[in-house]
């Protein structure tokens, strides 16, 4: 397949579709109205429920949408959805921006433009990017695999190929949850095209080799293993049904708009910097324009199933292996659990580490200036 122009086209039939669902949504009932601590709030849902039935305009997402620059692709057999723009300035360099889930790739709205023209946004012309954003397989516009064995491994793959179709023979990568993932094997796998690669979180798949002949863990390290189990106890029960059940949970979310949005709402919630107001930080119109994207893609199923596919082939070291590819990271001060700069390298040549003033789990939508500053920092010097 030829790389097309792309544009997002939700028919009315779907949309019929959808506002019939909500309308007839039964929510569940709840000892603690307006609390989080079980879960999604009712209050807060029932809002949700009735802004999406009353004022919120798809098809005013949907132009907004479709002016930004989408073209469609296949890779290994895989169709692709992406973004590229490319930059203002005298060499701009390639770089592939990653997102993760419950994300997609409308994260990078606002910060497209920081980077691909920098200086029309109070930076250097010297720091543009040409900027590429894929859809993982099976979330946004990319159609889901049709058969097993697709991992962030072989997603890396894909996007390595992608930016060769593009011209891009070596670039830099950027991601955050699994879209950290696939950054952090685009610099294993495939090291002599990646100019270097920035992350805004580490991936609990990351495993440095550890136990006989290695480094004992220091306190940090040690900490951090700690809240991670901490967190899995008490955090990660989305973790543990979308890497092992993930079809069971995908009847609900595909039959069920307001199970999906309640699913996908709670991680906003709990890991967006906000003073216990989400939409002080994230509108309603953009927490419920991605939704609705995973809603009307109908690939509810592939989106979980990743988290399976990660589970078994983690990004796991042997022994003795380095990464030479440069490392940077930002660390944003409502993210998950992170580890300390000397856990990421036992393996990884890190360059950069930063502490973010404010943000969380969802930079790019948060804090997209932060971000792209930091982007710029980390590669300026990788620039020829």
């Amino acid at each position: 397949m030829p790389i097309r122009p792309f544009k997002l086209a939700v028919t009315d039939a779907q949309l019929n579709d959808l506002r019939q669902r909500l309308c007839n949504a039964k929510l569940a009932e709840s000892l603690k109205t307006d609390s989080w601590e079980d879960g999604t709030s009712p209050a807060f849902l029932q809002r949700v429920l009735e802004y999406w039935c009353d004022r919120f305009d798809w098809r005013s997402q949907e132009r907004r949408i479709n002016q930004l620059p989408q073209f469609m692709t296949e890779v290994d057999g895989q169709t692709i959805h992406f973004l590229h723009q490319r930059g203002n300035g005298d060499k701009p360099m390639p770089l592939v921006i990653t997102h993760g889930w419950p994300g997609s790739f409308l994260e990078m709205q606002r910060l497209l433009p920081l980077l691909t023209d920098p200086a029309a946004h109070g930076g250097d012309a010297a720091d543009a990017f040409n900027v590429v954003i894929p859809s993982l397989p099976g979330y946004g516009c990319s159609p889901a695999p049709t058969q097993a064995g697709i991992s962030s491994r072989q997603i890396a793959g894909m996007w390595k190929a992608l930016m060769g179709q593009l011209g891009y023979e070596r670039f830099g990568a950027q991601g955050g949850d699994i879209g950290a993932g696939v950054s952090m094997w685009l610099a294993r796998d495939h090291g002599p095209h990646i100019t270097g690669a920035h992350l805004n979180y580490i991936p609990g798949s990351y495993r440095p080799p550890l136990g006989d002949g290695q480094d004992a863990l220091n306190e940090a390290e040690q900490d951090f293993l700690n809240r991670s189990s901490q967190f899995a106890a008490t955090e990660g029960a989305y973790v543990a049904l979308q890497s092992t059940k993930p079809q069971t949970l995908a009847f609900a979310l595909t039959d069920s708009p307001i199970g999906l949005a309640a699913w996908m709402l709670e991680k906003f919630q709990a890991w967006v910097d906000h003073p216990d107001d989400l939409e002080q930080v994230i509108s309603l119109d953009t927490l419920l324009t991605n939704i609705a994207l995973y809603w009307f893609s109908g690939n509810v199923h592939a989106s979980l199933r990743l988290y399976k596919e990660n589970r078994q082939n983690p990004l796991a070291f042997e022994p003795g292996e380095r990464v030479d590819t440069p490392l940077g990271v930002s660390l944003f001060p409502r993210e998950i659990p992170m580890p300390p700069r000397s856990w990421v390298a036992r393996v990884f040549d890190v360059h950069r580490w930063e502490h973010m003033a404010r943000g969380g789990h969802f930079a790019a939508l948060e804090q997209p200036q932060i971000l792209a500053e930091e982007i710029r920092a980390f590669f300026r010097p990788f620039r020829v």
